[in-house]
């Protein structure tokens, strides 16, 4: 590799005061050529969406920051598909008075980025998806949303099926499969399809489910999967595959890792949310 070190980082939900402190931690500030990688879910549930969003576009060319789940339903709220519920904390986004300038860096953030054998999502990659074929599927969601009939299409996006994917696809389907997978996902069966209603701690899945990375045959066993999203599941780092979601929100850390060596930087929170009272 060429360049300054590259820190990827797991979820923020709104947490700024953890992540200043992880920006300021002497092993990262001390890189100034340093380059940053998010994870997804910049924004809600912690108490400082709207300082995380601005800190982190504050950042410029440094960050490259994936959308997650969060940061697409802040999107869909701003596009009145969807209304903020009382959990949300993205309000002060939208009554800010360049809210539009916001969400328009938001939308134009990428699904899925790859770079010196990592591969950055939110949430995971499908079994029968390599690289490739990723960030091409990845490429038309970021075509509709940087698109003039963004909001329009986001009103297709909301739903569970299909649990699968399949090339012939279109329209609506074809939309939910991708986002589904890159920004949601996290159990599936054995065939591969996705499962949404399993919400429980590692290992205690049902039988007939298994991690999406550990689908049979996965196409992208061959380079790093980068993701969050997964706060039960915590910090994980193999080969294949590093989970950077170590809970934030909850009570947990903010975690970074440099790629270049998986030296480690975590930052502990004070808890905003409780996982037991919003299961």
């Amino acid at each position: 590799m060429t360049g300054g070190s590259i820190w990827m980082i797991g979820d923020v939900q709104g947490c700024c005061a953890p992540l200043e402190q992880l920006l300021s931690h002497p092993d990262i500030s001390s890189e100034p050529d340093a380059r940053f990688w998010f994870a997804g879910d910049l924004i809600n549930r912690g108490p400082q969406s709207l300082a995380s969003l601005r800190r982190i576009i504050a950042m410029g060319d440094r960050a490259i920051s994936v959308l997650g789940n969060h940061d697409l339903h802040l999107l869909a709220a701003a596009a009145g598909v969807r209304k903020p519920s009382k959990s949300d904390t993205i309000d002060e986004i939208l009554d800010a008075p360049d809210a539009d300038e916001l969400i328009d860096w938001l939308r134009f953030r990428p699904l899925a980025h790859f770079e010196h054998e990592h591969l950055l999502v939110h949430a995971g990659v499908l079994a029968k998806w390599d690289v490739a074929k990723t960030l091409a599927l990845a490429g038309e969601v970021e075509a509709m949303l940087r698109g003039p009939n963004w909001q329009k299409a986001l009103q297709k996006m909301y739903g569970n099926e299909p649990t699968q994917w399949k090339d012939g696809h279109t329209g609506g389907k074809r939309l939910r499969v991708i986002i589904n997978a890159l920004t949601r996902m996290r159990l599936c069966t054995p065939r591969g399809h996705m499962e949404f209603n399993t919400k429980v701690a590692p290992g205690a899945w049902p039988a007939g489910l298994v991690p999406w990375f550990d689908v049979k045959g996965r196409q992208t066993r061959d380079v790093t999967v980068v993701f969050g999203h997964w706060s039960t599941l915590g910090l994980l780092v193999r080969p294949d595959v590093i989970c950077l979601d170590t809970g934030c929100v909850w009570g947990g850390e903010l975690t970074a890792m440099r790629l270049q060596d998986r030296k480690l930087v975590q930052i502990k929170c004070s808890q905003f949310r409780d996982p037991l009272v919003e299961k």
